[in-house]
């Protein structure tokens, strides 16, 4: 179905986001992608390849906290902002899933610190020194968190890739300058 003209604020399509929201916004899904990734595989990989996975898994798993934060604070502060590219229901509901990636990244990585604290085992940041949350360790709590860390990442990737193909049809089937928004080019 194609968009009337009250259905896209052409406006709005036609601009871009700053490029610092640009970058943080495709260094998020790239962590987000790599993190994943490296879950799904870790299994199937000999244990000494195993943990070092694990290990880059939570060196990244901090840079997305940090990544996250700057992102959030960038902007509530200085990232521009544009109004919605559509109008009426469907903007509102891309905002609300805007909102909803946000908060359970958000989620993810207090999850993620916590599972960590909880294990209370050390593990190499990057190779480069040992890292260690707590000295005590609690199973049961562990456990509990391991299994909320991977339903929140399986939600997180499902969600952000329903986001991503409506962000494709904007730009293949409506053709409405959505997806351009957040793709670094001139004019940005």
């Amino acid at each position: 179905m194609m968009p009337t003209p009250s259905t896209v604020a052409a406006p709005a399509a036609a601009s871009r986001y700053d490029r610092t929201t640009i970058v943080l916004h495709w260094l998020t899904a790239l962590l987000v992608l790599t993190l994943f990734t490296l879950a799904m595989l870790w299994d199937f990989a000999p244990r000494d390849t195993r943990k070092q996975m694990q290990s880059l898994h939570i060196s990244l798993g901090i840079v997305l906290a940090v990544v996250v934060a700057v992102r959030l604070a960038w902007r509530a502060t200085r990232g521009r902002r544009l109004p919605l590219a559509v109008a009426g229901l469907q903007g509102k509901a891309a905002k609300a899933v805007h909102y909803l990636l946000y908060l359970l990244l958000a989620t993810q990585v207090v999850l993620g610190f916590s599972w960590r604290w909880a294990q209370a085992e050390a593990f190499q940041f990057f190779g480069l020194f040992p890292l260690r949350f707590a000295d005590v360790g609690n199973k049961p709590l562990a456990h509990t968190l391991g299994d909320l860390h991977d339903a929140v990442g399986w939600t997180i990737v499902i969600v952000a890739g329903l986001h991503a193909a409506m962000a494709l049809v904007h730009h293949y089937v409506l053709k409405d300058g959505v997806l351009r928004r957040m793709l670094v080019g001139s004019g940005t």
